[in-house]
């Protein structure tokens, strides 16, 4: 996980109060812009955008862009104006099986995704690459394919979006391959209620033609910290069945069982050329942007 100290901009906003805003495009736009104006203080921001051409110097310009080799020829400023890297295809594909309709602080697992996701898209969406989204559970529910027309489309989906069946990563994500007809940037936002090896083979067809996934792995904290007190019947959310427990019997276990499923799924999604990211939905969601930031810095320095 990255740590608190080393996001520049966070404001570390607690998810819960964002829920409570109920306007998926409010939520985004505020938690986008104020995370940018932090990064504006970075080099982490415009990593892609390349150069187009020069302008003249205006008061309250980023001093960052003036060329200053143009300034020792010259001894007037000129600022590098930058133009959209690639245009390229960005879909989130988010789950929406009836696990995810799991929250113990207020907020669900799918609130969380669906915050994620809208964060994700308006901050694409400002970098003029073209925006998609893709729900499932164990088949494809919605699809709105990319576009730079999309984010209100995208925005609005997510909003209506519900848990109601069991989910399966295999098919839905298989099929979903399909539609990727040409290299872009795939988001995939789910509690990954599988084996390690079954995830793996999952989301793999979705690089095999050539696009970049990032996996946001989404778990509540109780489900990281198993932190019940009292015994009692602990209901599995996709089959519906019931299970008596005594937590504090159980928590040290758990809590070993729950770290090296995350270990091992990190490790399966490292050894494809995967990016993974776990989130606990106590998080800011801060922490997700950095991350994708960061991942989008990496893509384009390797281009």
């Amino acid at each position: 996980m990255i740590s608190t100290t080393s996001i520049p901009g966070a404001r570390f906003v607690d998810p819960k109060v964002l829920a409570r805003i109920g306007n998926l495009e409010l939520v985004a736009r505020s938690v986008v812009d104020g995370f940018i104006n932090g990064l504006h203080r970075t080099s982490v921001f415009g990593a892609s955008v390349d150069f187009a051409e020069h302008r003249g110097y205006v008061a309250g310009d980023d001093i960052r862009r003036v060329d200053w080799r143009l300034y020792a020829r010259t001894d007037r400023y000129y600022i590098k104006e930058y133009e959209a890297d690639s245009n390229a295809n960005f879909s989130v594909l988010i789950d929406v099986s009836k696990s995810m309709g799991f929250g113990s602080r207020g907020v669900s697992k799918l609130d969380y995704a669906k915050m994620l996701a809208a964060c994700l898209t308006y901050l694409v969406h400002r970098q003029r690459d073209r925006v998609g989204l893709i729900a499932f559970d164990s088949d494809i529910v919605d699809h709105v394919p990319p576009s730079a027309k999309h984010m209100e489309t995208v925005l609005h989906v997510l909003d209506r979006l519900k848990p109601s069946r069991p989910g399966n990563l295999k098919a839905p994500l298989h099929k979903m391959a399909e539609h990727f007809g040409r290299r872009g940037l795939l988001v995939v936002i789910s509690d990954l209620y599988e084996e390690p090896d079954a995830i793996l083979e999952a989301i793999s067809p979705l690089r095999f033609r050539g696009s970049e996934v990032i996996v946001f792995h989404v778990l509540d904290e109780a489900e990281l910290e198993f932190n019940f007190d009292e015994a009692s019947s602990f209901e599995d959310l996709e089959s519906g069945e019931q299970i008596p427990v005594v937590p504090e019997g159980l928590r040290e276990e758990y809590r070993r069982m729950i770290q090296a499923h995350v270990a091992a799924i990190a490790e399966r999604c490292s050894g494809g050329r995967i990016d993974y990211r776990m989130l606990n939905t106590s998080a800011p969601l801060d922490h997700a942007l950095f991350s994708y930031l960061s991942m989008r810095e990496k893509l384009m320095k390797a281009r």
